[in-house]
């Protein structure tokens, strides 16, 4: 069994060239203009245009009108859309209709029955992304990104149907730990793999790639 990696929140061609070299399964880009991460949709196309199609290009939305994803997608193709806000299943089911693309939603935890609120989703999102729920006190708190981990035993031996991925705080540190932990596929790291908020260390990123197919070695061998 293998585990594939997302790397998200990319904005810099040395980031993206990085990922793409290294192994991963998904980019993230980010539309949300809170984040330092966030890019513009003409960026996004830049970026995107020689990212080969073995590479899932992910657009992470915050909740979003249908003009900003609609502006998005008439610039860059992506191929998910990652709902990373409050969005209500039967957003989620409306959107996924009116763009026709697959659509990933953020489940944000921080206890056991936040993870409960994830069935609610599972029939209508085509996967669920499992996050860190930022804290009430926490200055200047994205909806994504911060750095945070959660306890990932609280995904252990869950009944969730759906495909799913992993993340939250994640880095070389501590990956091997938390899809061991976990049981995670699939695992996304943003701030994991950056020297400052939204600045990408494309070296970083070598190095979590290649624990993460480490990990692969070790489920298949």
């Amino acid at each position: 069994m293998t585990v594939a990696a997302k790397i998200c929140g990319l904005n810099d061609a040395a980031a993206v060239a990085a990922a793409v070299e290294n192994g991963a399964a998904f980019v993230g880009f980010v539309f949300y203009p809170p984040s330092p991460r966030n890019v513009s949709p003409e960026k996004a196309a830049e970026l995107a245009a020689d990212i080969p199609k073995t590479v899932q290009k992910v657009g992470l939305f915050v909740d979003p009108v249908d003009e900003l994803i609609r502006n998005v997608l008439d610039a860059v193709s992506l191929d998910w859309i990652q709902l990373h806000g409050s969005e209500t299943p039967e957003r989620v089911r409306d959107i996924k209709q009116a763009f026709n693309l697959p659509v990933m939603k953020a489940i944000k935890i921080d206890s056991a029955a936040s993870i409960a609120t994830a069935s609610s989703y599972e029939r209508v999102a085509d996967m669920l992304l499992f996050d860190a729920k930022e804290p009430k006190a926490m200055k200047n708190a994205l909806p994504g990104g911060n750095g945070l981990a959660f306890d990932w035993k609280l995904l252990a031996n869950t009944k969730i149907k759906s495909p799913w991925m992993l993340a939250g705080g994640l880095k070389l540190e501590n990956i091997a730990e938390a899809v061991r932990v976990s049981g995670a596929h699939i695992v996304d790291t943003s701030s994991g793999v950056e020297f400052q908020p939204g600045c990408k260390d494309p070296a970083a990123i070598e190095a979590f790639l290649m624990a993460t197919r480490a990990i692969e070695t070790q489920k298949t061998g």
